[in-house]
C-alpha cells in the first residue's frame, strides 16, 4: 500500500527554522519525483519545491528559494524540507506528493519553477505556523 506521511510541523517564531519529513512506504521514493506543497488558510494549494527522480536535481518556487532546501535520504526512504528564515506568510499545511506517471516532473527555479503532470499520491499534511 502506497503511503506518504509528513511530520515535523509546529509553531515557530519568525526567523526560525523547521525541518519537515516525508516518509514513504509501499514504493521506493528515490524512483519518483517528489514535491512539497503548502496551503495557507483561505488560499489555494501551491507547490514550493521538488526533487526530480531522473537526476536528483532540486527546484524551488520564488517565494522559498534561498530559504528552503529539499533533500532525500534513500536509506530511510524519506524526503526532507529544511525551512529557514521562516516568515508568517509561510504558515499553512505542508504536503508531500508524488505520482506514478513517469512524466510527472519539475524544472526551473524562482519564477521559472514548474511542475508537469497530475499528482495523485498525497500525504495527510503537517501544520506549520509562523508567529510571534
Amino acid at each position: 500500500q502506497v503511503r506518504l506521511v509528513e511530520s515535523g510541523g509546529g509553531l515557530v517564531q519568525p526567523g526560525g527554522s523547521l525541518r519537515l519529513s516525508c516518509a514513504a512506504s509501499g514504493f521506493i521514493l528515490d524512483d519518483y519525483t517528489i514535491a512539497w506543497f503548502r496551503q495557507a488558510p483561505g488560499k489555494e494549494r501551491e507547490a514550493v519545491s521538488c526533487i526530480k527522480s531522473s537526476d536528483g536535481s532540486t527546484h524551488y518556487a520564488a517565494l522559498v528559494q534561498g530559504r528552503f532546501t529539499i533533500s532525500s535520504d534513500n536509506a530511510k526512504n524519506t524526503v526532507y524540507l529544511q525551512m529557514n528564515s521562516l516568515k508568517p506568510e509561510d504558515t499553512g499545511v505542508y504536503y508531500c506528493a508524488t505520482d506514478p506517471d513517469p512524466d510527472y516532473s519539475c524544472s526551473g527555479n524562482g519564477s521559472l519553477f514548474a511542475l508537469r503532470g497530475q499528482v495523485d499520491w498525497w500525504g495527510q499534511g503537517t501544520q506549520v505556523a509562523v508567529s510571534s
